[in-house]
Order: structure tokens, then sequence, then C-alpha cells
């Protein structure tokens, strides 16, 4: 464990926490939208997403927030969206996952030392959460790096993703500025840089299935 990841855990005498609550109300903005989607999709899930993977896994990948089509609709992260399409692909292709993803939380996939978490918990307007919203969620993906005892890898999928990560390992934009393909040291911890698998970043050319396979062989062979 790090020097930072064992100050973040003993800068609180309560346990870790996580995720929010079901009803966190910490965001005003995110609260109001909440209600205003479970008022219109009461089936859906519509509430904090909590990260998928065992605790134990040496692999954190860090995403932005759920979609709303995707992770609010299924209450599980990537999933039921285009960029839940292309990272479990790859995760299945570099055995960080077994199993068939079918888009739904109750598929059977299963994650293989590793775990997804996001930046925010909740779904923004637009899918672009205000930095006051960053800044406040950042405790919870704090309590996920301090909770995981074996963490050797974090993989920030876009740079608000990249970002929130630093200040919990105690890194400086300076010391680790984003870029594709970057890999960053934080004392046992190695940070990797991914544009965000986003539909927008491959339709563009941002993205390509290639660079992105790219980092997780490189995380792969690190780890191995």
């Amino acid at each position: 464990m790090t020097t930072s990841r064992s100050e973040a855990a003993r800068s609180s005498r309560q346990p870790l926490t996580v995720v929010p609550n079901r009803d966190c109300s910490l965001c005003p903005r995110l609260v109001a939208f909440r209600e205003a989607n479970r008022a219109r999709e009461p089936l859906w899930h519509n509430a904090p997403v909590p990260p998928f993977g065992d605790i134990k896994a040496r692999l954190l990948i860090v995403g932005l927030a759920p979609g709303m089509q995707g992770a609010n609709r299924t209450g599980r992260p990537f999933t039921g969206d285009y960029a839940g399409d292309l990272l479990y692909a790859t995760l299945l292709e570099y055995g960080f996952a077994k199993g068939s993803y079918q888009a739904r939380p109750d598929d059977g996939l299963k994650l293989i030392d590793c775990r997804i978490a996001n930046a925010v918990h909740c779904v923004p307007p637009q899918n672009k959460p205000l930095p006051v919203e960053i800044n406040t969620c950042r405790q919870f993906l704090a309590a996920n790096l301090a909770t995981m005892p074996n963490l050797r890898a974090i993989v920030a999928l876009g740079r608000i993703a990249h970002d929130t990560v630093l200040k919990p390992l105690s890194l400086k934009g300076s010391q680790a500025p984003f870029g594709h393909g970057a890999v960053h040291q934080a004392g046992a911890l190695r940070l990797y840089d991914s544009y965000h698998c986003s539909r927008y970043n491959t339709n563009t050319g941002v993205l390509t299935p290639d660079m992105f396979r790219s980092v997780f062989a490189k995380v792969k062979a690190d780890l191995d």
C-alpha cells in the first residue's frame, strides 16, 4: 500500500464508504436530475452506481460517470451502452473478465483481478459533471483506493478520471500529465491513461479499438 493510500485510510475514524447511499444528497443538481429520472423511469436503477468487481483485485478502472442509458439504467458500470461494448470486449480479450457480456447486470459476466468504479457515481445532465460534483464525489473513489489491499494498477478512462485520481495518489498534474498511453508511477502503483471509450471518441477516430487494446496489453504485461 502506498503512503497516500495509508494516509487516506487513517484520515477518518469511520469505516470508509466506497459508494454513496441510494439517496445521497451531496450534489443538489444531481439529486434533482435523479428524482426526475425516477419519476420518468421508475424501473431503472436511478441511484449512485456501486463499483463492480472484487475489492482484492490488482487493477482498478476509473470511468467518468454512469451513462443515462447504461449504468444509470442497469446499475452496473459501463453496462448497457456503447462504451461497455468496447470495454468489456477488451477485458475479456486480455483475461480481466470471463463469461459473456450481454449488456445487462444478470448476464453472468465476472471480472478477474479487476474492479471498475467511476469518478462520479450519479448520472449527470448531458453526461457532464460539474467540477464541484467531481470534487465532492472524490471521497468515494479515494475510499476505493484505500480499501483495495492488492491494488497495483489504475486505468483512467479520460482526462476527468485521470485528474480525479491524482489527488488521492498525491500526484500533481505537472508530475503526471494526461495522455493516451501514458504511464505514471505513484509509489507502488502505476496509473495508465486512456482516452475514454465513448461512442463519440471512437466515431471521431480519437480512440480506435487497437489504441484501447494497447493500454490493456501493457497493463496485462506489467501485472504478469
